[in-house]
């Protein structure tokens, strides 16, 4: 079992024709994902790497039985990209795009809310079921399949410990990152609730950073719901305050979202606390 996607899931690419949607096309195929439409206005009729484009999500969703879209569309049109594909009757949305201004993601989210559909992002790499499908950006071959959850705010930080997980021998049953933007669709609460109800996972990873109260309310979330090993790495321990850090979200502002703060509250939830990335895999080491 996994969380999100699954060999049913059948992927839309929103900017299938562009430089980006073509090559991450290539990439989705070649892993084993199941993409059946493309769409770029004005580009109907076309086919890129086998598969069909056209000029709209709902006639794409109407002639293929999509259910999922993952969007390489620029930020001015990431917005209108996300609503059509809600409208369109895709019940995963998954937004890659970065720089979207906060104000339009306020206005994304709110119109969202109460429909039967999740979004993923913005500014996130994706999501992988190692073994089965990815969508998204994420190297394939970093994964092995096993009872890891791996959720994060980082696309890097995501690779980098992933990898040392799967040098360990630790496999993943599911790796998302859910974007390092203010403002995004779904949050570590979101996704170790999932975690939490999937018998295939086992433990989980988060990793966190700077900015933000998001990893204080997973920790709280950990210690009254979560039964399963949860190990964590918060990055931005030396950063300045009132200095943004790659991420949109990465900044201290009003003596909030301090990685201490963040690493505090995890350990006192019963989360081990990495102090490098490498070190999560040998703080789960044993203890599946």
């Amino acid at each position: 079992m996994s969380i999100l996607v699954d060999r049913s899931t059948r992927v839309l690419v929103q900017g299938i024709t562009g430089r980006e949607g073509s090559f991450h096309t290539r990439q989705m195929l070649a892993y084993g994902t199941r993409i059946v439409a493309g769409v770029t206005p004005g580009k109907g009729g076309q086919v890129v790497e086998g598969v069909p484009v056209y000029d709209d999500v709902l006639t794409a969703v109407r002639q293929t039985a999509a259910n999922t879209s993952v969007l390489y569309v620029a930020a001015p049109q990431a917005v209108d990209a996300i609503l059509e594909a809600a409208d369109g009757g895709i019940s995963l949305i998954i937004c890659i795009t970065e720089g979207i201004p906060v104000w339009d993601m306020i206005r994304v989210v709110r119109y969202l809310q109460g429909k039967p559909l999740r979004l993923l992002g913005p500014n996130c790499p994706g999501v992988t079921t190692p073994g089965v499908a990815k969508v998204g950006i994420i190297p394939g071959h970093i994964h092995l399949p096993g009872p890891v959850g791996v959720v994060s705010r980082s696309g890097t930080l995501t690779y980098e410990i992933v990898w040392a997980l799967t040098q360990a021998g630790l496999g993943q049953s599911t790796c998302l990152g859910i974007g390092g933007d203010l403002i995004n669709g779904t949050s570590f609460v979101d996704v170790l609730r999932l975690f939490e109800e999937d018998p295939q996972t086992r433990a989980f990873v988060l990793i966190g950073e700077i900015g933000g109260s998001a990893e204080e309310e997973a920790a709280d979330y950990i210690a009254a719901h979560v039964s399963k090993p949860v190990a964590a790495f918060i990055a931005g321990r030396t950063a300045p305050a009132g200095r943004r850090m790659g991420h949109a979200g990465a900044i201290i502002a009003g003596g909030t979202g301090k990685a201490e703060d963040k690493i505090a509250k995890l350990r006192v939830a019963g989360v081990l606390v990495a102090d490098y990335p490498e070190q999560v895999a040998e703080l789960l080491s044993g203890r599946l």
